[in-house]
């Protein structure tokens, strides 16, 4: 086991480039079993998530080939394997996007229960639903049991508008027989990156970017080259670390057309950054004054689907209202385990209410102590990074694999900006 120490109360200053998107590397990567041929992927980030993917991958036989630290060759030339490992899909909830492609390539799959952060119920009745209007026999117990002697276009609309079952559905129409359309489907970006790539590799997906996706079926997809964009959610990860330490950051290759949501949200906490063609500027010296609704009224951030404020980035956004003077409404939508890292905020000196497992109030602006801290997930325990990096004094971050999962050598790309953060390991 590994942890951070951090001395906080530094402000960072400097460049950082996020990583490739993460949300977007795990599909893609599911999709290469579509074809026999080879599928190169660059930028892939390097991290535990993606690695777990790749260890799948291999377990079925697939070839890897590294070019750089960045940039992989996969060639599902010939899958030997339908069981996917046990102990690998309890760490990496992304385990279920191989049960798509798994069933247009081989038609069959045997998929254990998918792990990944605990921050509530993750319903996976809407992949099943989906596969099974496609024509997938899929038996439930401990696992899932899935075939499909042939798989047939529908018209599928979604329960709802799940990013990955959406991709599910995706990859599976792409070789199914005849015309697909699902319905209140996820636009997310990294569903578009998705569907393009898709089409790269030969398959006809239209209405990309929109709740509606059209799929003419083939039999027969190709190899192609893609790159992958920034990760956005790491981008606006670097925002509020540059708010809360009063720092200044130049993040490059920063995806800002995905960002709008994200900027008002931010613009919100006093937090104003600046477009520079593809980067985005944080300057130092702002306000941190929380901006309230018309009459004085408290304002509120929430999420959503695509285009709302994205989930994962709710745990950044409450740790830097808490450095923000006034108060505001932080309303998790999505999941209801989202907010329970709150209580560790708390034992710093944050003033948080949470009113309910979607709920809280922060009050700020709050001056937080450093503490001992157990990272609960991804988002929470890169939220808990910040909140240490400002803190007065010494924090300690146990558990620090659940950051590993979603962001690359965290540590370095701090260091580089002036943070006093070392990794540990436990004796």
């Amino acid at each position: 086991m590994e942890r951070f120490i951090i001395e906080g109360s530094t402000p960072l200053r400097g460049t950082v480039t996020p990583s490739g998107n993460k949300n977007a590397a795990l599909p893609i990567l599911a999709a290469s079993l579509l074809t026999d041929e080879p599928l190169t992927v660059r930028n892939v980030p390097r991290i535990r998530d993606v690695e777990d993917m790749l260890a799948l991958r291999r377990g079925l036989g697939v070839e890897i080939t590294e070019l750089s630290a960045h940039d992989l060759v996969l060639r599902a030339r010939d899958i030997r394997e339908t069981r996917l490992d046990r102990d690998l899909c309890a760490q990496i909830r992304a385990s279920i996007l191989l049960a798509g492609p798994m069933l247009a390539r081989r038609g069959a799959v045997e998929l254990p229960p998918p792990g990944g952060d605990v921050i509530g119920r993750r319903r996976v009745d809407t992949h099943i639903a989906a596969l099974r209007a496609l024509g997938a026999d899929i038996r439930v117990n401990d696992g899932f049991q899935m075939q499909a002697e042939e798989l047939r276009g529908k018209e599928i609309f979604l329960d709802e508008a799940s990013v990955t079952a959406t991709e599910n559905a995706l990859m599976a129409a792409a070789r199914a027989k005849g015309t697909t359309i699902i319905r209140n489907a996820a636009s997310e970006p990294h569903v578009q990156d998705l569907a393009r790539v898709l089409n790269l590799m030969g398959a006809n997906v239209a209405g990309i970017g929109s709740n509606t996706l059209m799929i003419e079926g083939v039999d027969r997809l190709r190899g192609a080259e893609v790159e992958l964009g920034a990760d956005y959610i790491e981008t606006g990860s670097f925002i509020g670390l540059a708010a809360v330490t009063h720092g200044e950051l130049l993040i490059q290759n920063a995806a800002p057309e995905h960002l709008q949501m994200v900027l008002l949200a931010f613009e919100r906490l006093g937090v104003k950054c600046e477009v520079r063609g593809k980067d985005v500027f944080v300057p130092a010296r702002q306000s941190l004054k929380i901006e309230s609704d018309v009459h004085n009224a408290v304002p509120k951030i929430d999420d959503g689907i695509w285009p709302a404020f994205p989930s994962d980035l709710m745990s950044i956004a409450l740790v830097t209202a808490t450095q923000c003077e006034g108060t505001i409404l932080m309303h998790e939508k999505m999941f209801e385990g989202r907010m329970y890292f709150v209580d560790k905020l708390l034992n710093m000196g944050a003033r948080v209410v949470l009113c309910d497992p979607h709920r809280s109030v922060v009050v700020g602006p709050s001056e937080l102590h450093g503490e001992r801290l157990e990272s609960p997930d991804i988002r929470a325990g890169m939220a808990l990074l910040l909140a240490a990096l400002c803190a007065r004094g010494t924090s300690v971050i146990g558990n620090i694999g659940q950051i590993d999962r979603g962001y690359e050598r965290i540590e370095e790309k701090l260091q580089k900006l002036g943070a006093r953060i070392e990794r540990v390991k436990d004796k």
